[in-house]
């Protein structure tokens, strides 16, 4: 009998790319793909805190401060390198608030990081990977607002939606490149991003609600999702979401 082989989950040999890697969410991700084996660069606006966070990671990892709302400076940046391997596309914002108080600058704040940063850092990414033959993965972080509804979420939401849109796309355009594309939809994760909204004892137990297994997701609940998506324990996977989101959309 000829047994089948496990699929390596390792990232030997690997580079890897994180957006938004300073803390929280992206640098989990970075510290994931290390460990996996991969050589990150972890890519922040802060430098002081993107390097900190390299230098602890270690394992060949780097930090480099750039501001992803520069698309010219972001097409630059993957043009002067070789072809990363993986991209976790983390980098976004929020602005909860109900639709009516909307205006203009929180709308653009939202879809300028959220869909069309997103949207050309993984173009860019992408051409380079094209150019050099590269195959590998895309890893878009999206959450479980771009597969639900919720209140004061009308640009976070859209947002995400719009990713979990260009995500299927992206994914038809790259197949033939040996190109996956695929998102992680979390649930509200205890980050310094959303630390302020649970100080609202209301709101928190209101999500805690939600939440089918009765806590808050943690970083590490992500981190084993971003390495299954890299590695070749994925090798099918393309154009859909991994939703972490302890049953929130299951109702």
């Amino acid at each position: 009998m000829i047994l089948p082989k496990t699929p390596s989950f390792r990232l030997d040999g690997k580079r890897a790319i994180v957006t938004g890697a300073g803390r929280g969410i992206g640098l989990a991700a970075a510290k994931a793909l290390a460990d996996a084996g991969a050589e990150v660069t972890l890519v922040a606006r802060t430098s002081a805190e993107i390097d900190a966070a390299a230098a602890e990671i270690g394992q060949g990892s780097g930090g480099v401060t750039l501001d992803v709302l520069d698309l010219d400076n972001v097409r630059q940046f993957f043009d002067d390198r070789p072809a990363f391997h993986i991209l976790v596309n983390n980098a976004g914002t929020n602005r909860p608030m109900p639709m009516w108080e909307v205006d203009e600058a929180d709308f653009d704040a939202v879809y300028d990081l959220n869909v069309k940063s997103a949207f050309f850092v993984a173009q860019a990414c992408a051409r380079r990977m094209i150019s050099e033959g590269a195959s590998g993965s895309l890893i878009h972080m999206s959450s479980q607002m771009g597969h639900v509804g919720g209140p004061n979420r009308s640009l976070y939401c859209g947002s995400k939606w719009a990713m979990e849109g260009m995500n299927k796309a992206f994914a038809l355009d790259l197949a033939s490149h040996g190109i996956r594309s695929n998102t992680i939809s979390p649930t509200f994760i205890e980050t310094p991003l959303t630390a302020p909204f649970f100080e609202n004892k209301t709101f928190k137990s209101d999500v805690l609600k939600k939440i089918k297994l009765g806590r808050l997701g943690q970083v590490e609940d992500v981190m084993g999702a971003v390495v299954f998506l890299a590695s070749d324990a994925s090798a099918l996977m393309t154009g859909t979401s991994m939703i972490i989101d302890g049953g929130w959309t299951a109702e």
